[in-house]
């Protein structure tokens, strides 16, 4: 549907998309060939901000799911039925896209194709693999803002492969290994002062 549009004129086509709620399957078909990368981009912009329990854990199933398609090699992702049903409001939709489209607007004019071998078959599947190691560290990130470097890692990601972008791809993994040795470190820090205490 949207062969070369940029992802924040998809975000704003679903501002425009009428009703008072959308359907995931609406989201979904308004994405496109590129409902992959979208997807990851979209299951990233939740968890760049302090969210409370259970945004990080329902955004890192998802995003597992979706990542283990991208190892798969789908064409296309699969969601099940009763997810697909499910329906957002259309107000709610209109405050994520306001609030992420400036900073993805920024990151559309530096970024362009680069880095061709990150879109071949392997890539892809090696990059699913990222995201689902990313994905498992959001299910366990630590409370409210452990989840927010991991966040970051996933929207880079998918940001760069909406833009065919290597270099992005790549920042967007060095953000998710800074985020999931932070979220390590915290796990020990716990479990060292549990066994002092015991």
């Amino acid at each position: 549907m949207f062969p070369e549009a940029r992802i924040s004129a998809i975000l704003q086509s679903l501002v425009r998309t009428a009703g008072e709620r959308l359907t995931v399957a609406d989201i979904v078909s308004v994405l496109g060939d590129r409902a992959f990368a979208i997807l990851v981009v979209l299951l990233g912009l939740p968890n760049c901000l302090p969210m409370p329990p259970p945004i990080p854990l329902v955004c890192g199933l998802l995003l597992a799911l979706v990542a283990l398609q991208l190892v798969a090699g789908r064409p296309s992702p699969w969601l099940p039925a009763a997810l697909l049903r499910r329906s957002i409001p259309q107000e709610a939709v209109e405050r994520a896209v306001e609030r992420a489209l400036p900073v993805l607007q920024k990151l559309e004019r530096w970024s362009q194709p680069r880095i061709e071998l990150l879109e071949s078959g392997l890539a892809l599947r090696l990059i699913g693999l990222v995201l689902f190691a990313l994905a498992l560290g959001l299910i366990v990130a630590a409370p409210v803002i452990g989840q927010i470097p991991l966040g970051l890692a996933v929207c880079l990601i998918g940001l760069g492969l909406v833009e065919r972008d290597g270099i992005v791809v790549i920042a967007g993994m060095v953000f998710g290994a800074l985020g999931i040795g932070v979220n390590f470190g915290f796990a020990y820090a716990i479990f060292a002062l549990i066994e002092k205490l015991f």
